[in-house]
């Protein structure tokens, strides 16, 4: 057994989502990660929870959107809404033996899924945000993975065990020392208004008033490394033009650029998959809205790997998320739809609040 592995079953159980005696977890995943989750269910246990397996068979996603008519796209299922609801833990780990296995599916499909699972959604973003549930989501490298980010198997698998700080003995202690650094960031957004992105790729104002931002610190991703808000809904606006593919639903979009009036996006295009990306705009009322406004901390990512868990937490880079906002941010949009487009800053690319320089070309400077 690779001691990495075991390391990240322990760091998953132990700190990101600290099983204690009681709790009831639920570990989400798929066959190529059967060895993680063999690893994690022990942990579990011994920590004194009660872990329920649910291991899916990979195409059964692509069978369901091909296959299901409209009221079956509409059902949700009473068990994945329990343990949403009611479940006092969540592991996620992602392991996918085809990364673009709905690249295929009519959007409108995907689209009325989305919207049939909002209120489950919802009410799981308010669990997490109150501490009622805690979770996390990971990955576990699969050869697919490794074919998307350009890398071996062998590789892909050190890119992420270091990315988690699992190539190393403390890999709490390494979190526990993210969490401090980037305290600094939130404690210097406290009480500020105005946000001013300038550079060569955005020219855009926003306004974090009376919003909190959450140092994100391996506890409900991992890897993590950013931090983050909800802006306030009605108040961006410029533009931004994102440098990385934005990839959802199993397609990749590209060249996005957006044009914000009073925080709704009022124009859109794209160089690759235009269409796709302006029928996830008008999947609902808060989907052409701002959810989340954040800057990657994680410098030991710097390689764009078309995921979003690890390109999100690129040091050196902001995103933002159409869509729903986190609720223990202060953030009131919501929608089906959460889509994180990222944006390199260390072109020259600047961050501002209240007049004041925090970021310049991909680093801090306070």
């Amino acid at each position: 057994m690779d001691i990495r592995l075991m390391r990240l079953a322990h760091l998953l159980a132990d700190y990101s989502v600290d099983v204690q005696p009681g709790d009831r977890v639920a570990i989400l995943s798929s066959p190529p990660a059967a060895d993680l989750v063999r690893e994690v269910y022990a942990r579990v246990l011994e920590r004194g929870g009660h872990p329920l397996a649910f291991v899916r068979l990979p195409g059964l996603d692509e069978i369901f959107f091909r296959t299901a008519n409209d009221d079956q796209l509409a059902f949700v299922d009473p068990i994945n809404k329990l343990i949403f609801e009611e479940y006092e833990a969540m592991i996620n780990i992602r392991a996918l033996e085809n990364t673009r296995e709905l690249s295929g599916i009519d959007p409108s499909r995907q689209r009325l899924r989305n919207q049939a699972m909002r209120p489950t959604m919802q009410r799981y973003m308010e669990r997490g945000a109150s501490g009622d549930l805690k979770w996390n989501g990971t990955l576990f490298p699969t050869p697919s993975s490794a074919q998307e980010a350009d890398m071996s198997t062998r590789d892909y698998e050190d890119f992420v065990y270091s990315a988690c700080f699992c190539d190393r003995e403390d890999p709490v202690g390494e979190w526990q020392r993210v969490h401090d650094e980037q305290e600094c960031v939130v404690q210097w957004f406290r009480g500020r208004d105005q946000v001013k992105i300038t550079g060569p790729n955005a020219d855009l104002t926003l306004s974090v008033n009376d919003r909190i931002f959450i140092n994100s610190d391996g506890h409900h991703n991992m890897p993590s490394g950013e931090v983050f808000t909800g802006p306030v809904e009605d108040s961006a606006n410029g533009w931004v033009r994102f440098t990385y593919p934005a990839i959802y639903g199993g397609r990749e979009v590209e060249g996005v650029e957006l044009t914000f009036e009073a925080g709704k996006v009022v124009k859109a295009t794209a160089k690759k998959n235009e269409a796709y990306l302006l029928q996830m705009l008008d999947t609902d009322e808060g989907s052409r809205y701002l959810g989340e406004f954040a800057i990657g901390t994680n410098f030991g990512i710097q390689k764009f790997t078309k995921n979003i868990l690890f390109d999100e937490k690129i040091g050196g880079s902001f995103h933002m998320a159409l869509g729903a906002g986190y609720p223990d941010t202060g953030s009131r949009n919501q929608s089906a739809i959460h889509w994180d487009l990222i944006c390199d800053m260390r072109d020259g690319g600047e961050i501002w609040a209240d007049g004041e320089l925090l970021y310049k070309g991909g680093v801090f400077v306070i």
